[in-house]
């Protein structure tokens, strides 16, 4: 988010403002106006048309009469600030009340229409020119049967009228105003709970896109904005330890192809020279083809484990016999046992026990167990392969006698490049990826895998499978 963004926002606030204030002053004016027009028309036109009900029996030229009956009614002091004329058909005044008086030039009104007045009986004008300034008319006719006698004009200023609206107005305005100072507050909370917080996530990003993972953003809040901050600082934690990881990865790989390309360079090049004399060219040979398949071991284990990174929920499940495949492997260990020799003891749950799962995998999953138990049992003990059902799961124990595992290697023997001997492990042969790919073919399976090793006792490996659905 760049700093323009914030810039609009504001604009836009403060158009908003300016529009509401606009709208208030301009909007506000003409309705307000035009409801006390509404009301004061109205009420001019009640009394024009009680007067004019009152007059029709009364001679329009006798003007003491039509003093009589305003007073009577009640309403002579209210054209005090306004006038109530007696006009006759031909426009001519016959009489006038209140301030609002026929000028000295006029005697009769020229161009009298009193239907320019309309089915609203009243309009805002100077009174077909009769005044400098525009005012309230309202016209009723005097009637006598089907016979118009006269009209009643009441006249009424407009001043009054304006500077009500004007108070009105200046109290919306101010109310309007009020409103939007109230609104700064908003505008305040918005930018400290909101616009700094992403300040701070916008410069968070910046800073792990050019690479600096050790920074981490301030989360001061329990929000949408607080989680999204504290997500990314998970973010860069993990890419940070990713980054560690890929550092320590090209070490360790470095470290493990190192050893076995230099007995291969040193011992071609001493046959070569003539260093190592023919007749014993045999059995350096067999140790540079050692050393080949055991950079071939590593190169595949590292692609296995890379593979399980890459896409470790890819897995062609089938239905297998999971004693079967127990009974196979641990076939393919009866030279190494025999050379130390050990006993593997199988204790397996019935004739045959269907699984479900990648029967590639598992097989590897086996074999690596199944292998490392070999290099660290002691000579003369026994390896012990255990399934059992529990928990309408399959369980797979691997248990030897041998070293054990001290405490504090416990949580690391999972890591990649791991070896649990300071001086690079007791079997110097191992890449130290055996038990990272183990548990990574278990997690893809959605399982688990334990260990409870006792240093100097020996250590127990279990994990777990789906058992194969039977058919009813």
């Amino acid at each position: 988010m760049k700093r323009s963004i914030y810039a609009k926002f504001i604009a836009t606030y403060a158009a908003i403002a300016v529009l509401i204030l606009g709208l208030v002053v301009t909007l506000g004016s003409y309705l307000i106006e035009r409801e006390l027009l509404r009301e004061e028309s109205g009420a001019a036109v009640q009394q024009a048309y009680t007067i004019a009900g009152s007059l029709s029996t009364v001679r329009l030229e006798n003007s003491t009469a039509i003093t009589e009956v305003t007073r009577s009614l009640g309403l002579t002091a209210s054209f005090e600030k306004s006038g109530l004329w007696i006009i006759d058909p031909e426009g001519k005044v016959l009489v006038n009340v209140g301030s609002f008086r026929v000028p000295s030039d006029v005697s009769v009104i020229e161009n009298f229409d009193p239907a320019s007045f309309g089915k609203t009986g009243y309009e805002i004008s100077n009174f077909f020119g009769v005044f400098s300034e525009n005012a309230l008319h309202v016209i009723s006719p005097i009637t006598n049967g089907l016979s118009i006698r006269g009209y009643v004009a009441v006249h009424k200023s407009l001043t009054a009228l304006y500077a009500e609206r004007d108070r009105m107005v200046t109290i919306l305005f101010i109310m309007a105003v009020v409103f939007v100072a109230i609104s700064l507050l908003f505008l305040l909370q918005f930018t400290m709970s909101v616009y700094r917080p992403l300040l701070r996530i916008t410069e968070g990003s910046e800073q792990f896109s050019r690479g600096n993972l050790s920074h981490r953003i301030e989360v001061t809040q329990n929000d949408e904005i607080g989680y999204l901050a504290g997500t990314m600082n998970v973010m860069a934690s993990e890419l940070d330890k990713a980054n560690a990881y890929q550092r320590k990865f090209v070490a360790n790989i470095s470290h493990d192809f190192r050893s076995p390309l230099t007995s291969i360079r040193g011992f071609t090049e001493a046959m070569l020279d003539g260093t190592i004399p023919p007749e014993m060219h045999d059995k350096y040979l067999t140790i540079i083809s050692q050393e080949a398949q055991r950079l071939t071991e590593l190169t595949q284990s590292t692609m296995n484990l890379a593979n399980m990174d890459v896409d470790a929920a890819m897995l062609k499940r089938t239905d297998f016999d999971i004693n079967a495949m127990i009974r196979d492997t641990a076939a393919l260990f009866e030279g190494s046992c025999r050379d130390k020799k050990l006993r593997i003891s199988l204790v397996l749950c019935g004739d045959t026990f269907l699984v479900n799962a990648d029967e590639e995998k598992i097989k590897q999953v086996l074999y690596n167990l199944l292998d490392n138990a070999i290099k660290f049992s002691d000579k003369n003990s026994e390896i012990k392969i255990e399934t059992s059902e529990r928990r309408e799961r399959c369980y797979v124990s691997v248990k030897d006698h041998g070293c054990g595992i001290r405490k504090e290697d416990l949580a690391r023997i999972w890591d990649r490049f791991y070896k649990i001997d300071p001086s690079r492990g007791k079997d110097r042969r191992g890449a130290g990826l055996g038990l990272a790919i183990v548990r990574e073919i278990i997690k893809a399976h959605g399982q688990n895998i334990n260990v409870i090793s006792t240093e100097g006792v020996g250590t127990e490996f279990e994990f777990s499978l789906d058992l194969a659905e039977t058919e009813e």
